[in-house]
Parts: structure tokens; C-alpha cells; sequence
């Protein structure tokens, strides 16, 4: 005889952003609850998210902002609980927001707002944190689950527990680990949205622009984003290059566009008509920060005045301006990556509820799903849409 285990109509393993939207609907239908959770405290995530505030959501969130092998998967999930319905919820419990550039959404306060947010949509709902779950089995129509504390059934189970970014907050690859247990395929999984490193030849020679930011259009296999990049002393960093860096594969280029707003070749020739005793270097430092504009001017052997460029020749020097290919060593790799590309294959799940396919019962929601979102946003906004959507399909079972 085995050992008496309390039963649950939904286990969730994972109380972060997906896990506890799920929890919240569930809850609605006629069932128990149960939340798992190895950390000590639900949503660390969302606590350290936006620099303290939490990039809640995206204004212009749609499908086309995510990675996927079937593009199309997240459209049913993104279309029934949009960025307007979260930001109806963040406004009924009366955070106060704000938007700043690109549409992303953050705080005003903190991103603890967000969480007891989540709290309280799933009150009623059982939470047990530093709770390691060591088995999972079938049994009977549902799921028995082997977790520290004695044994738990389930009708329902909801994986929810994340991808490997960040591991010193405890991610780990453990969800890909149960998709496979019951037979469903897990896509090649790699760190997104995480900054380049740079060979030891390159990085010494960059070395002096540690700390230069500059607004840039960074692109990589038919991707571009325009926004800033940051040489740091590892590499690079920005925005620009978290968003280039899903799209990015070793060994392969990233060309960087500088000032890519602007007409520099027109601005050149005008300056050219009244400053034309300037040296170009003197007037590119006040384009670029002087450092940069000084490396670039050393590199490519800029020592022109200006009246004395033809054409030709300052077409070239804006050419070496938005052109600039770089080839990164690698990435800092999960330690610093803000997501995890790849995950549980799509091709498994059912697109409007999340569950799997093969396996009634057994649901995947979040970054654990082959599904990957753009910085600013759009990540916490799958989060939102995917939980919502297994937690109305739950409680809809009653």
C-alpha cells in the first residue's frame, strides 16, 4: 500500500509570473489549488525585473515580437489576454505605471506591486515554498507527485517552473526534463537576450571604450534594433544588443550601424560647404562620444580635413560609420541572460489551452514553452497570456 497522498484538482510546479496567473484562474473553477516552489519566496523574477519596477508589459505586444520554431503558436494565447487586459488588472489593484520608450510598461513604485498583485488574484489558492518536487508519475487519470513534505495528487499539472536563466536564482532545466519524461520533444534551448563577449585580441583592443554608450542599429539574420549599445569591459551590452543577441548564432557577424537616424553623409557635405578646415575626427567626436569617435578615426585611418574629402571619400568614412562588423566570441551564457530560447516544442501543446497533446492533464506555460519574447515586456506579457489561458481552461473543466 503506498502512502497516503493529499489530493488537488491543480498542481502548479513554478510560482513565478505564469504560475501564479495560472493559479489566480484556476482557482475559478470548483477545484483545490496547489502552487510548489523550491525558492523561499514567490516571484523573485519579477522582484529584481525593470531595475526594481518591473517592465510589466508592451503597448504593441503581438506575436510578431516572439521567437519561435511556429511563429504562429503564441497568437491564440496573446489574443484572448492582451496587454490591455493585464494593464486593467495592474489598474484595479491601483498601481500606478508608467511608459517609457518602445511602449514598455514599468512601475512607478516597485515590482513588489506586481507580486502581491499576484498574491491576492490567488488567494484560496495553497502556496509551499522550499518545496523540492523529486518524482512525478501517472496515476490514473491524473498525476502523483513525490514532493519534500509527503506525496500529492493532482487532476491537473501545470509546469511553469521557467528556463535556465539565471541560475544563482535557481532556474534550472528541470521542466524540460518532465516534457520528456512524457514523451514530448524539447527544442535546442540557448541564452537570449544576454550580452556578447569578445575575443582577447578584440576585447584589448576595445578595452579603452569601456562605458561608452551610443545609439546604434545592431543587426544579424535579417534582424534589426535601434537602440543603445554599451562596451563594457567583457564585451557588449545595451538593449540593442540583448535584442540582436536571440537572433545571433556563433560565429556568426553582428554589423552595427551608428547614428543609424541620421543622414550622416548629407550632414558631412554641409559641414563640409562651412567647416571645411575641421578635421572630420574633430567633427565625429561630436556625433559619437569622443572616445569612440577617436577609436573609429584611429581604425580605419580617418585624418582628412574636411574640404579636402571628395564624395567618394566621405561616403566611405559613412560607410565605416554604419558598417561596423564585429564578430562576438560567444555570449555571458545563462549567468547573465535575461531568457531562455527554445524549450518545449510547440508542436506537442495545444495552442489555446497549453496542454500537451498526448497527455491530458498536463499542462506548460511560460519561458519553459518554446516561446520567446523581445525585450521590454514581452516575455512577462507570455507569461501572463499563457497562464491565463491553462488556468481559464482548467476551471472551465469545473
Amino acid at each position: 500500500m503506498g502512502t497516503r497522498a493529499e489530493r488537488y484538482d491543480t498542481v502548479i510546479i513554478g510560482a513565478g509570473a505564469a504560475g501564479m496567473m495560472c493559479a489566480a484562474h484556476a482557482l475559478r473553477g470548483s477545484g483545490r489549488v496547489l502552487v510548489i516552489d523550491h525558492a523561499r519566496a514567490p516571484g523573485e523574477k519579477i522582484r529584481i525585473s525593470g531595475g526594481g519596477r518591473c517592465n510589466f508589459t508592451n503597448l504593441h505586444a503581438g506575436a510578431e515580437n516572439f521567437l519561435s520554431a511556429n511563429p504562429h503558436f503564441a497568437k491564440s494565447a496573446l489574443s484572448r489576454y492582451t496587454q490591455h487586459d493585464f494593464v486593467a488588472l495592474v489598474d484595479r489593484h491601483g498601481i500606478a505605471w508608467h511608459e517609457k520608450t518602445l511602449g514598455q510598461l514599468f512601475c512607478d513604485g516597485s515590482s513588489k506591486e506586481i507580486i502581491a498583485l499576484l498574491l491576492d488574484e490567488m488567494a484560496g489558492a495553497e502556496l509551499r515554498l522550499g518545496t523540492s518536487v523529486d518524482t512525478i508519475a501517472r496515476h490514473g487519470d491524473g498525476f502523483r507527485l513525490g514532493v519534500s513534505g509527503g506525496d500529492v495528487l493532482a487532476r491537473h499539472l501545470v509546469v511553469a517552473c521557467g528556463g535556465k536563466s539565471i541560475p544563482k536564482m535557481g532556474a534550472t532545466g528541470f521542466g524540460y526534463a518532465i516534457a520528456r519524461q512524457f514523451g514530448l520533444d524539447v527544442t535546442e534551448t540557448r541564452a537570449g537576450l544576454v550580452p556578447f563577449t569578445l575575443d582577447p585580441a578584440m576585447k584589448a583592443q576595445m578595452a579603452p571604450l569601456a562605458g561608452v554608450a551610443v545609439p546604434a542599429r545592431a543587426a544579424c539574420n535579417g534582424a534589426a534594433f535601434d537602440e543603445a549599445v554599451l562596451i563594457t569591459h567583457r564585451g557588449l551590452s545595451g538593449p540593442a544588443i540583448l535584442q540582436i543577441s536571440s537572433y545571433w548564432r556563433e560565429g556568426e557577424e553582428v554589423v552595427l550601424s551608428l547614428l543609424a537616424q541620421e543622414d550622416l553623409l548629407g550632414a558631412f557635405k554641409q559641414r563640409r560647404r562651412t567647416e571645411g578646415r575641421r578635421q572630420v575626427q574633430t567633427v565625429l567626436a561630436e556625433l559619437l562620444p569622443r572616445r569612440l569617435a577617436e577609436y573609429l578615426a584611429g581604425t580605419h585611418g580617418i585624418t582628412d580635413r574636411l574640404g579636402d574629402c571628395s564624395d567618394k571619400r566621405l561616403g566611405e568614412i559613412v560607410a565605416h560609420l554604419t558598417r561596423w562588423p564585429l564578430r562576438p566570441a560567444g555570449t555571458e551564457g545563462y549567468r547573465t541572460a535575461e531568457v531562455t530560447l527554445g524549450g518545449v516544442a510547440t508542436t506537442g501543446l495545444d495552442a489555446r489551452s497549453m496542454e500537451a497533446r498526448r497527455v491530458p492533464g498536463l499542462f506548460f506555460i511560460g519561458e519553459v514553452v518554446d516561446v520567446t519574447g523581445w525585450l521590454g515586456g514581452y516575455n512577462f506579457q507570455w507569461a501572463w497570456s499563457s497562464g491565463w489561458a491553462a488556468g481559464t481552461a482548467i476551471a472551465a473543466r469545473g
